[in-house]
């Protein structure tokens, strides 16, 4: 078993531990589950480090057969971008058990879901055969939807629900469109899929423009793309912290991943033709995002609303169809993980030690908080995209990608973009300035501060942040080859 299937499995291992050791405690549950993601997340900062940049490609591969019958193979391995995505994902769920610490209602059943979650995730970005992709990207629906009915508050059933029929739905078109590459190109492999040019191929059993349509819609579900998105802030809002924290920060990752791996990269030419719609959509979930942004009351709700609004990016970076916008959908991508991860882990924070999660009923914070009002600015500014932070090096060459696109229209689109800046501004400030500044409210003079744990993960968020944003060569190194690769198709 090679690194890469130990990164994926080991989590597993770590779940049926949990779940079928007889009489096994809360505290070393939570031991076998920190472990679970610790070794994880140290092998790929391993292979983060031995990948080889100038080689590029795809590196560390796996490969034994699965189905002879049909071609379909346990195949993995990983590129820049998700090699890169998959070191996030391993923080994230070290993260997610450190955040989950304190829980005490079902805790084996809790983190036993929460590292099955983990290791579908690092599947999906480490699968090279179709087939495999889907299973992993199927997998993820069912200890999500446990998390969020279990463990979750609010309408947590109905929310849980929602998030499994939007998936289901995106499945289904996504299924198809495989079913449909498949029969016309006889493999699963997408490193054999990327040497054919499938717009030579005679005939198929749909046209590609169609197969394309059908993959794009199932990620557009997973981004989410407008008008698909509405199962997002219910989701978040009603989830346990650690499940926002996944959420948010790698499960929605899957979804710009997918229009890069697949979409952008099988179908160039569908992707040229449509980039158009795609960066009207782009601009629409920018825009209506962070205007539905500003009108939120709950902390969590507005959070969430923000990523329907900053996964408009990740979309206009994507279908500018050249290097720049590339590098700045990916960057997003990981920015965007490590600035909402962190803001869900402080609205966690906040809600657990106030009993509140309604910015109206805040207020006055930062005097008995004040280390939480420093860590909230530092994710409000990463949020804003200011500069010094990761945020502000993903936006900037996202805009810069997009206004230089050779699609119609894309200097239209992106200038519309341009006032998600100017609108995060405002419903980062006014969430900031309404929650910990104003007159301190007596009743929560009992409220304390956060804790040396709390400290702790907050901390790891925040490094990542500025680390990305000063010295973004960090990040920028590995995700080049693949990127000057997909836009090589454009002439971009």
């Amino acid at each position: 078993m090679g690194i890469l299937s130990i990164i994926i499995f080991l989590p597993v291992a770590g779940a049926i531990l949990i779940a079928l050791i007889p009489g096994l405690n809360a505290r070393l549950t939570r031991y076998i589950a920190m472990l679970s993601t610790i070794v994880p997340f140290s092998l790929s900062l391993y292979l983060f480090g031995k990948y080889d940049r100038v080689l590029g490609g795809f590196q560390f591969e796996e490969f034994a057969s699965w189905i002879p019958a049909i071609n379909a193979n346990y195949h993995i391995g990983v590129d820049g971008l998700s090699l890169t995505l998959i070191v996030l994902t391993t923080l994230l769920a070290f993260i997610s058990i450190l955040v989950s610490w304190k829980l005490n209602f079902r805790v084996r059943a809790f983190f036993a879901w929460l590292l099955v979650l983990q290791a579908s995730i690092i599947g999906v970005f480490a699968s090279l055969d179709l087939l495999l992709f889907f299973i992993f990207w199927e997998i993820e629906v069912i200890p999500m939807y446990f998390l969020i009915a279990t463990w979750g508050s609010g309408r947590k059933e109905y929310s849980a629900m929602k998030y499994v029929l939007y998936t289901l739905f995106g499945s289904a078109f996504m299924m198809a469109g495989i079913l449909a590459l498949y029969l016309t190109t006889g493999t699963f492999s997408i490193p054999e899929l990327y040497q054919t040019n499938l717009g030579e191929i005679a005939s198929g059993i749909l046209p590609l423009a169609a197969i394309f349509f059908l993959f794009i819609i199932g990620f557009a579900v997973k981004l989410p793309i407008f008008p698909l998105h509405t199962w997002l802030p219910d989701a978040h809002t009603d989830a346990p912290t650690a499940a926002s924290i996944m959420l948010a920060g790698a499960l929605i990752k899957m979804g710009g991943y997918g229009i890069f791996r697949v979409c952008l990269g099988l179908f160039p030419e569908s992707a040229q033709e449509f980039a158009p719609l795609f960066l009207a959509l782009a601009a629409v979930n920018i825009v209506y995002g962070g205007a539905i942004t500003l009108r939120q009351t709950d902390i969590k709700r507005l959070i969430a609303y923000s990523s329907v609004s900053h996964m408009g990016f990740v979309l206009l970076g994507l279908f500018a169809l050249n290097a720049v916008g590339l590098l700045g959908a990916s960057l997003q991508l990981i920015s965007h993980g490590l600035i909402t991860g962190l803001l869900f882990a402080t609205a966690g924070i906040l809600m657990h030690n106030t009993h509140e999660r309604h910015i109206r009923k805040l207020g006055g914070l930062a005097r008995q908080m004040p280390v939480l009002a420093g860590i909230f600015f530092i994710g409000s500014i990463g949020a804003m995209g200011v500069p010094g932070t990761s945020g502000f090096i993903a936006e900037i060459n996202v805009f810069l990608g997009a206004f230089s696109s050779k699609a119609d229209a894309a200097r239209v689109f992106t200038l519309i973009s341009l006032t998600g800046i100017l609108l995060a501004a405002a419903y980062m400030l006014t969430a900031l300035l309404k929650v910990f500044f104003g007159s301190p409210k007596e009743t929560f003079n009992h409220v304390h501060d956060v804790t040396r744990l709390e400290k702790l993960y907050c901390a790891i968020f925040i490094l990542g942040i500025f680390a990305i944003g000063l010295y973004p060569k960090i990040i920028t190194e590995i995700l080049q080859p693949a990127i000057i690769a997909l836009a090589s198709l454009w002439g971009g």
